[in-house]
């Protein structure tokens, strides 16, 4: 089985659900304590193995470029002023991987973002990071999720429970108990109304796939919203062959949400 070493943080979207916040200010660099969210995300992906991440952004995010960037005048001046503690965390920012970029010039779904990392990721299995997600936990849960790839062999996805009123709001998934928070997942439908709802666990933000999901995201039409949904795409994998859910454990913070974010 190869080794997980790539990860792909989809950060294009426009940040609706937040503006006028998100209007000039990318949502991904909202400040979650003393850095931005994405930074969380890429420090997550760094104890968790990854050496090479690929952050697919859109016209106007160039801070997040930025941000990973070396800063040759702020060094300098960290220098002079005697400031070593700050100089070796901002330093750190540009080596926590191997950070690539890419630009979803058309804004057609997390799927569409998906689907232009194929060339990124080729053959290997690669983790996704949701670019509105931060998840404050102990252990890492993308690491978490990487082991459970290793021991069943298949994709995985990370889960949360919601309640009943929430559950349009996100997916639903047909889950079977394997253990204690890990499950069997066979079906999911996104957005559900009442009558498609098959459980009250919902994608929260991360999940491990395989290079197959760039042929199905080939043929997925468009979803809900009218955007190229990567639940419809993981939906064909959990049918065909059965993918694994995780109920991480930890605080998720969605950024794109002003009450979760606040």
């Amino acid at each position: 089985m190869r080794k997980i070493t790539k990860a792909v943080i989809p950060a294009a979207g426009f940040g609706t659900r937040v503006l006028p916040a998100s209007k000039a200010i990318p949502k991904e660099m909202f400040p979650v304590g003393n850095k931005p969210a994405i930074q969380h995300l890429v420090e997550e992906a760094a104890l968790s193995g990854i050496t090479d991440v690929l952050i697919i952004t859109s016209r106007g995010k160039e801070a997040i470029e930025n941000h990973f960037d070396r800063s040759p005048d702020l060094e300098e001046f960290l220098i002079k002023k005697n400031k070593i503690d700050e100089l070796n965390e901002v330093r750190k920012i540009s080596n926590l991987a191997n950070i690539y970029f890419i630009r979803q010039d058309d804004q057609k779904g997390l799927g569409h973002a998906v689907w232009l990392s194929k060339n990124f990721i080729g053959n290997e299995p690669f983790v996704v990071m949701y670019g509105d997600d931060v998840i404050l936990s102990e252990v890492p849960v993308t690491s978490e999720m990487v082991s459970l790839f290793y021991e069943f062999g298949k994709c995985v996805v990370g889960v949360q429970k919601v309640t009943e009123d929430q559950i349009s709001k996100y997916s639903s998934l047909k889950l079977k108990e394997i253990r204690e928070r890990v499950f069997e997942c066979t079906d999911m439908v996104e957005k559900p109304s009442k009558e498609q709802i098959m459980s009250l666990y919902s994608v929260a933000g991360r999940c491990i796939l395989t290079s197959d999901v760039f042929e199905i995201l080939e043929h997925t039409g468009t979803g809900y919203g009218g955007e190229i949904q990567l639940t419809d795409a993981m939906k064909e994998i959990a049918t065909k062959q059965t993918m694994v859910a995780f109920e991480f454990k930890g605080n998720r913070i969605d950024i794109g949400s002003v009450f979760s974010y606040f």
